[in-house]
């Protein structure tokens, strides 16, 4: 493994030295390898100005096709881990952080809806929920959350405000789920 290693590394200096022998061996007076890019009219010309815009226009299309991208993301994400969180048999409704490792959630479970004590070391049953009002309350608000995860809901409500603002790109209301 060191023979090998030593070979690389005298490989890897051969490499760098054949690459940077030419810049070292240029003649100093020559100029260099810059000295046909001199500028003498510090002004700009006007291809400069040309060059500026055609800049500044294709930053701001890169910018739109990242965003364009995020929210694509952001939908695939949220239908496809919608999807397998539904697919588990359970989920979560509610969550409510009591402390460092001490929640109380709110828990639907073959059809049965539960509240449980959570601490790092146990889980608690504190007691099931059979009032009907309370459970459609607890399935709109999950409803709600589901489509707002914590992962994307910043990403979510900066794309909600931008369709408020621009409502003619999204007069049909696609863009929501």
């Amino acid at each position: 493994m060191t023979r090998r290693r030593f070979f690389l590394t005298g490989a890897a200096c051969l490499l760098v030295l054949a690459i940077a022998a030419p810049v070292l061996a240029a003649d100093p007076g020559s100029g260099g390898y810059l000295s046909g890019y001199e500028n003498t009219d510090p002004r700009p010309s006007q291809l400069s100005w040309w060059s500026t815009l055609a800049y500044l226009v294709s930053l701001f299309a890169v910018f739109a096709f990242v965003v364009v991208m995020a929210y694509f993301a952001s939908k695939f994400l949220s239908g496809h881990f919608a999807k397998a969180a539904a697919g588990s048999g359970g989920r979560i409704l509610a969550n409510l952080a009591l402390g460092p490792n001490r929640s109380v959630c709110v828990v639907e479970l073959a059809e049965r809806i539960f509240m449980l004590g959570v601490t790092e070391h146990s889980i608690t049953l504190l007691r099931e929920v059979t009032d009907a009002d309370e459970i459609e309350r607890l399935h709109c608000r999950a409803l709600g959350n589901a489509e707002t995860d914590a992962l994307f809901s910043t990403q979510m409500g900066s794309l909600e405000q931008l369709a408020r603002r621009i409502p003619s790109l999204f007069k049909d209301g696609s863009y929501r789920r």
